[in-house]
């Protein structure tokens, strides 16, 4: 999702967002924080290399509640050290790919977790060929109280396990089905050569997807065309290799929802996270019902920007003017901190803890990462990476990834390690939440009808790129899964077909499918993770309701409910903990609400946008 910068005029320094080098340190990790030296690294390690032997003595014992309370404990305690090894290396790695010893420790660790998973592997098959009526009984045993809600997944899990000989098969060839994503992989970022543009300075420059992602920004039209058909002709040399692997990637979830009886890949990778069909069935269809409003904003686009159709390189280039100074970081940090006070003092002070004690590693440097995330273990605190520019997706970002930092917190506070985790369902509330905060923030806080129209755009391209957009590549995965299921194949042809179908149904009459848009499948390397995208919709739709719940409650108790939520984990399934925070995703409701809110940001950006001068496109 693209985002624009903003002149808030109230709170921009005329500074670079880069702090002065005295103080750079405050903006980097302390890595100490996980391990002092190498010399208590190496004492965890030699820690669990020595616990692998234990763990594998109880392979064939799990019986009783006592036998494997205590094999749960010793694999808990070995596990979150190994968590720790890893951490450290990878954090050592990403903050300088070069570091020798981050290398050394970090190949020292991989070896380490295969051989404990080696050792582990023998756990869940064994608990799964129990009785029924013995792991009902497990489940309610004394010993193993802190792990019903671990049983009822197992239990769950059942009738999908095979037998012991079936599930060991299954395990060999697991490598071989997955190997369509490699291959994609290789041959998408690999041998993929991306074509190069000519700027109207006359310098010639290469389309990477970030050069590319800012071309489409461009004001100049035909740069943007240019850009584009480079970019969508360069598609056209591995679209049969990108079709023969996604229908290989497709083939094989469809074979393996087969082979553990789920009636299809939707059902399987559904059950993985505990959620029910009617989520998906429901998120597609409030959607479709709610596509005039989008195919109204692509209108309103059509006419700001002075054209006769909007075509795919129209879609991302701004509405109003180029953008303003840069956000200094402390900037940043207290248009946060002032954003987010509506969830709380205490959710203030773990932000507050998080700048003051150095989890977060902010601005780019050579050798760095290039990307942005949050990480940690459960026996450490949160480390977020980011590469701030000074840019407002620099400053959404930032409340995006802290949004992840204090889920982890809430939880690690609350939970025992088992249920320490996130489903990708929830983690990404937190986050989003966080985004909707800010947004609202900034938008009171903004000076000028300028501004203003600025946030106004940004929530509008928010719910298009990450609810509309991921709706419609999961009517684009069921498509084709369905059409395998049922005996078809998947061509490059069939493939651009149903792409470019969608793109005219979703985007409306004004919009005009150009050919070259239709190579859009190839580049969306989450098709090879069966029925991924949509959670990055139903989250959005979930946190719209939490936050729009905080907003208006005077009560105090839906931030109570929000608190719970982000304090619960894994400790049931997404469903439950979300109607808890006082969202019913199994309704059409949160869908219809964020949609309907979709629908006024357009009413009112056709009201603010005949104030503005309009643009005539070249």
């Amino acid at each position: 999702m693209k985002r624009w910068l903003l002149g808030l005029a109230a709170v921009l320094l005329l500074a670079s967002p880069w702090p002065t080098s005295a103080a750079e340190t405050a903006y980097e990790w302390n890595v100490a924080d996980i391990y002092p030296s190498e010399h208590e690294w190496m004492r965890d390690y030699k820690t669990v290399k020595n616990a692998l032997p234990k763990l594998a003595a109880f392979e064939g014992k799990l019986d009783d509640a006592k036998t494997i309370a205590k094999l749960f404990a010793l694999n808990e305690q070995t596990a979150r050290k190994l968590e720790k090894l890893s951490l450290y290396a990878h954090l050592k790695r990403d903050i300088n790919i070069e570091d020798e010893t981050a290398a050394r420790l970090g190949a020292k660790v991989e070896a380490l977790a295969a051989q404990y998973a080696a050792k582990t592997a023998f756990i869940e098959p064994e608990l799964l060929a129990l009785p029924e009526r013995t792991l009902r009984k497990l489940q309610k045993s004394k010993p193993l109280k802190a792990y019903r809600y671990y049983f009822h997944e197992l239990r769950e899990q059942k009738p999908h396990t095979l037998t012991k000989r079936e599930e060991q098969l299954l395990a060999k060839l697991s490598p071989a089905l997955g190997e369509a994503e490699n291959i994609y992989d290789h041959a998408a970022r690999g041998d993929y050569e991306p074509p190069s543009v000519k700027m109207p300075n006359g310098k010639t420059v290469t389309l990477t997807d970030d050069q590319y992602a800012a071309m489409l920004e461009h004001p100049d039209r035909r740069y943007r065309k240019a850009a584009f058909e480079a970019k969508a002709k360069s598609y056209e040399a591995m679209e049969q290799t990108a079709a023969a692997t996604l229908y290989a990637s497709v083939k094989a979830d469809e074979l393996y929802a087969n082979v553990r009886r789920y009636p299809s890949g939707l059902a399987a990778a559904l059950a993985a996270d505990d959620v029910p069909k009617e989520v998906f069935d429901h998120l597609i269809a409030a959607t479709r019902r709610h596509l005039p409003a989008l195919h109204r904003y692509v209108e309103l686009r059509r006419r700001a920007l002075g054209l006769d159709r909007v075509h795919s390189y129209d879609l991302y280039v701004p509405l109003v003017g180029e953008t303003m100074k840069p956000i200094p970081v402390e900037t940043a940090k207290t248009l946060i901190v002032e954003g987010l006070k509506p969830l709380g003092a205490d959710y203030i002070k773990q932000v507050h803890r998080a700048f003051q004690e150095r989890w977060l590693d902010v601005f780019p440097r050579p050798k760095k990462y290039t990307g942005g995330y949050n990480t940690g273990a459960y026996d450490t605190h949160p480390f977020i990476l980011l590469n701030y520019n000074g840019s407002l997706d620099g400053v959404l970002t930032m409340a995006h990834e802290l949004g992840h930092a204090m889920h982890s917190v809430y939880t690690n506070r609350a939970q025992p390690y088992h249920y320490s985790g996130h489903s990708i369902f929830t983690a990404e509330v937190a986050s989003t939440a966080n985004e909707w905060l800010m947004l609202d923030y900034l938008y009171k806080q903004a000076k000028t009808k300028e501004e203003k129209l600025r946030l106004l755009i940004e929530q509008i391209e928010q719910i298009r790129g990450t609810l509309y957009t991921q709706v419609m590549y999961s009517e684009f995965e069921r498509m084709i899964h369905d059409k395998v299921r049922q005996g078809g194949s998947l061509t490059a042809d069939e493939l651009n077909h149903l792409w470019l179908g969608l793109l005219k149904t979703y985007y409306g009459p004004a919009y005009a499918a150009d050919p070259g848009a239709a190579h859009g499948w190839l580049r969306i390397p989450h098709f090879y993770d069966a029925f991924y995208v949509y959670k990055y919709a139903t989250s959005l739709a979930a946190s719209y309701t939490i936050v729009s719940d905080i907003q208006t409650d005077t009560s105090g108790k839906a931030v109570k409910r929000y608190k719970q939520f982000l304090r619960s984990g894994a400790s049931d399934d997404p469903i439950r903990l979300l109607k808890r925070a006082g969202v019913d995703m199994t309704s059409p409701e949160p869908i219809e609400r964020v949609l309907g809110h979709f629908a006024e940001l357009v009413d009112e950006l056709d009201r603010q946008l005949p104030s503005q001068n309009r643009q005539r496109s070249t």
